[in-house]
């Protein structure tokens, strides 16, 4: 089954990093959001990716295009402009790069990567989202439901700081804690073709359009997700999530 991920919009609520760059290509540890979200689907062996591209798209292609180089030692003869490329460790991953149109909504872009999956069912994330979900699970539940979609519904980091509190004593305190209330939309979908029914065209938004007609239709299940879920809205969730790789915290790092 391959993977689309979502890497085309705006992201204007991260604009001190996605004036120079698509929200995807924010680094943390060094490597591109992106590459954090294709290594856990890759760690279960899932490593064919559809990259939906949009807003500074050719800075993704760019990545990819010299990843083969970045990802080894090199020797270059300045003369003649050879370039030699020493053995090291790299990802065996294919890596499908769709232009989807810098003005084209989520819906819209789904859309489009269906059409080039063809007839099959695939699984389909957001470009700035990471959790420590466990993916063959997650299948084996979206196969069970016999529905057209799959989402993964995950709790919300809480927006402020828990206490436990004792006798006028704070025992216990942690910075937003993951113990949002209610469910939201976690993004790491499993999609089944007919979809595309319900995405008229290139502006239709995948989530205030189409999955609530889907829903409407019974055709919606809920995988529920309790562990650990962050999506990189803010220049503070970019923080977060450093600091986490930086300790060798980080729960979705599921790969060795």
């Amino acid at each position: 089954m391959k993977v689309a991920i979502l890497a085309g919009g705006l992201g204007t609520r991260l604009s001190e990093e996605t004036g120079l760059r698509p929200k995807p290509m924010v680094e943390v540890g060094g490597k591109p959001m992106l590459w954090h979200i294709m290594s856990i689907y890759a760690a279960y062996g899932y490593k064919e990716f559809v990259v939906a591209l949009g807003y500074k798209g050719d800075l993704i292609k760019d990545y990819f295009l010299n990843y083969h180089y970045r990802a080894r030692s090199l020797t270059v003869q300045l003369k003649n402009g050879d370039v030699t490329i020493h053995e090291g460790d790299h990802e065996d991953w294919t890596v499908h790069l769709l232009d989807t149109g810098v003005e084209t909504n989520t819906g819209g872009r789904v859309k489009r990567v269906a059409q080039f999956m063809g007839n099959e069912p695939f699984m389909l994330t957001y470009g700035d989202g990471v959790c420590n979900i466990n993916i063959p699970r997650l299948i084996e539940f979206h196969k069970k439901q016999k529905k057209l979609v799959t989402m993964t519904a995950v709790r919300p980091p809480a927006r402020f700081g828990q206490m436990v509190i004792e006798e006028h004593h704070v025992t216990e305190f942690k910075e937003k804690p993951q113990i949002g209330e209610g469910w939201i939309n976690g993004g790491f979908f499993v999609l089944e073709p007919g979809i595309t029914d319900y995405i008229p065209g290139d502006h239709t938004a995948w989530e205030f359009e189409s999955l609530e007609h889907i829903a409407a239709d019974g055709q919606l299940a809920a995988y529920q997700h309790e562990d650990f879920w962050q999506c990189m809205d803010t220049v503070r969730d970019v923080h977060n999530l450093e600091k986490l790789w930086q300790e060798g915290k980080a729960p979705w790092k599921l790969w060795n």
